[in-house]
């Protein structure tokens, strides 16, 4: 299975978010990503997508054969880039094969999480269960949008949050699917996806300083709790 990593230069919100230090590791959060991908047998090629020199030097100076290097157009890395348009760039890069998505702003969904996310979509297309995978986060609790409750208040106004239908907020941990869907729908999805679900730590997603500074303590916490065990 070949893995996508996308990782453009100009982050707005976190200034060099993909290559700066981060909880000890100099090569940041995709020298992190790069370790865990690696580490994960399932993966036989990393492909790091990148109009970033930074991105491209810390990715060289990390000696695996899996690594493979896509210098990614300019257009497909500026703010006005949709999603929806790299997408279109990906069916153009793959053909019959099965494509891991993930990004470097998941620091603790590790190897172990790659290995389970792969093996659970491959039993799941053995059995004609599901035709990809993507991973969420269970939400489970009191929700309200501007025009009121998005949980049944009929019987009880404050129930039991367990009894509350979930809904799965997509944690941009991991998309896989066959290289086929992405050409056939054009999307990281196909039309039956299994929701793999991950926990709050998991699915701990970088996206403006403040996650940041909080993924590095709660990293840094981790990592110490364990050298304990």
């Amino acid at each position: 299975m070949k893995a996508f990593l996308p990782c453009r230069a100009g982050s707005q919100r976190v200034k060099f978010k993909n290559t700066r230090p981060f909880a000890g590791n100099q090569n940041g959060l995709l020298g992190l990503k790069l370790d865990q991908l690696i580490r994960c047998d399932e993966i036989d090629e990393i492909i790091v997508s990148t109009n970033d020199i930074a991105v491209i030097k810390v990715a060289e100076s990390i000696k695996s054969s899996k690594i493979s290097i896509d210098v990614r157009p300019d257009h497909l890395c500026d703010n006005s880039a949709t999603t929806d348009s790299l997408i279109g760039y990906v069916a153009q890069l793959f053909s019959n094969e099965h494509i891991l998505w993930t990004h470097v702003t998941c620091p603790f969904f590790d190897s172990k999480c790659y290995t389970k996310a792969i093996n659970d979509y491959m039993f799941s297309l053995e059995n004609g269960t599901h035709d990809s995978l993507m991973g969420v986060k269970r939400i489970q609790t009191f929700l309200w949008d501007k025009s009121g409750a998005l949980y049944d208040r009929s019987e009880l106004k404050w129930p039991f949050t367990q009894s509350i239908d979930p809904i799965f907020e997509i944690d941009s941990t991991v998309f896989i699917l066959h290289s086929d869907l992405i050409k056939r729908y054009f999307d990281r999805v196909g039309k039956n996806p299994l929701l793999f679900e991950n926990s709050s730590i998991c699915s701990v997603d970088i996206d403006y300083p403040d996650d940041f500074d909080f993924a590095e303590l709660l990293f840094i916490v981790m990592a110490s709790r364990s050298s304990l065990k």
